[in-house]
């Protein structure tokens, strides 16, 4: 990934927003340089083409979960659950006292709140990632993680 498209991904990170228009990307990941600003729109139309972004209205983005893990750190982990699910509690549980131990951290997305992931995952939780990568569906092998984890941290 480029650094422009990188920087446009963290933006929504940074200001702790879930959708930005198109003018404030160009501000805040180019500045006014013609240049900086084809760069930006260049990064935006290929994350559009990725699915890493998507339209959110007229000149108005929103990055997409496949655009959150692709800059995902490597301790990062992403655990996709729905309410109600045991198996989701579970590996929940099981995983804190190694995310604990190896300072990685837990975000929680349900899949029932996004129709992609959905359709993605609708009959596959938990699915967990580490960094951007799948490392677990249903049920957790912790010894297996644990080396994942090992390795993500070094």
């Amino acid at each position: 990934m480029d650094t422009t498209a990188h920087r446009v991904l963290q933006l929504f990170d940074e200001l702790k927003k879930e959708s930005l228009d198109l003018h404030a990307l160009l501000e805040m990941a180019g500045g006014n340089p013609p240049e900086k600003r084809e760069a930006v729109l260049d990064a935006v139309t290929r994350m559009v083409e990725r699915g890493w972004l998507r339209a959110a209205g007229s000149d108005v983005y929103e990055r997409t979960e496949d655009g959150r893990l692709a800059i995902a750190y490597p301790l990062d982990v992403t655990l996709y659950t729905r309410a109600g699910c045991p198996l989701c509690e579970e590996a929940k549980e099981q995983m804190a006292p190694l995310l604990r131990e190896y300072g990685a951290s837990l975000r929680e997305v349900d899949v029932d709140a996004d129709p992609v992931l959905l359709e993605r995952y609708t009959n596959d939780v938990p699915v967990i990632f580490l960094g951007s990568r799948k490392v677990a569906k249903h049920r957790l092998d912790l010894d297996q993680f644990r080396r994942q984890l090992a390795r993500a941290r070094s």
